[in-house]
């Protein structure tokens, strides 16, 4: 009997950043897969004092974490890369250090901008990295900190999702209160929903993958196309969206954006993993209920 017990043991996952974006619907899918979760955010856990982190691992001993706390916001990364680094770089490490203490694994969330999206088709996870801004240069460096034969590094892209601020509400307050809105069509991706992004990220913390992974939903488009399934979905005239060039974009971004970051899920497929749907249905679905 006490084997049967010991299987059915609860895994105890720590998620860094639960208030975010992500980390909000992080915790609830775990609560959903019967995990017991720790959920932390900024206001409780600073991920940049190592001893406050090696603390709080200590005291809940997770079997997993799922390392979503990072700063985000990629043109401010620009004009402050120490912040940066000092977040996503070496925040990183003082999780993956603090887990290693206590026997856990990391799940890092990491991003397209580590490529510098010269490459005519998409990456894959054996591409080499070669971020052209503070912020892809800040979370490589996360990266360089887990231990790949143990943690798994997750890159995810122009990510959406019902909690936090992201280019989906943006899009549709614009709309709201402009006749035309302006998105470039040279800069390609593959949008991610966190409501479909989160299962599978659990899934990773309950099956022990370690590696790299790009996880996104399938599909590609530019923000220009994104901005008009946006309209569709709300049931708006996607004509009132024009395109531009980065180039002609006034003022220009302080920080540069890959051209292409399309992620193949190669590891995915290769691992027979069921893909995350194409992205206009969770599109729709989101649209849907911010509406509502």
């Amino acid at each position: 009997m006490v084997g049967a017990a010991e299987s059915e043991k609860i895994v105890k996952v720590l998620i860094t950043g639960s208030a975010g974006q992500l980390g909000t619907d992080l915790v609830a899918s775990a609560k959903r897969s019967g995990l017991e979760v720790v959920a932390t955010s900024h206001a409780d856990l600073d991920i940049t004092d190592r001893d406050q982190v090696a603390r709080k691992f200590a005291q809940v001993a997770p079997a997993v974490v799922i390392h979503a706390a990072a700063w985000t916001a990629v043109d401010a990364c620009e004009s402050d890369p120490q912040k940066a680094i000092r977040i996503n770089g070496d925040g990183t490490a003082n999780v993956v250090n603090a887990a290693r203490q206590v026997g856990a694994r990391v799940i890092y969330i990491s991003t397209d901008y580590v490529f510098d999206g010269t490459k005519s088709t998409p990456y894959i996870e054996s591409d080499l990295p070669n971020p052209q801004s503070v912020y892809g240069a800040s979370k490589l460096a996360g990266e360089q900190a887990v231990d790949l034969s143990l943690d798994a590094v997750v890159r995810i892209s122009w990510v959406c999702g019902e909690h936090g601020n992201n280019m989906v509400k943006t899009i549709l307050r614009l709309a709201s209160t402009s006749p035309t809105l302006t998105f470039v069509d040279d800069q390609i991706g593959s949008p991610t929903f966190t409501s479909d992004l989160a299962p599978v990220l659990i899934d990773f913390a309950t099956q022990s993958r370690a590696g790299i992974w790009h996880v996104t939903n399938q599909g590609a488009t530019s923000w220009f196309g994104f901005a008009q399934d946006v309209l569709r979905a709300a049931e708006l005239d996607p004509n009132r969206v024009k395109p531009i060039a980065t180039a002609d974009l006034r003022p220009q971004r302080p920080a540069k954006r890959p051209a292409n970051s399309v992620l193949e899920n190669a590891q995915m497929r290769q691992a027979n993993m069921t893909l995350l749907d194409d992205y206009h249905t969770p599109l729709q679905r989101l649209v849907d209920r911010l509406a509502s």
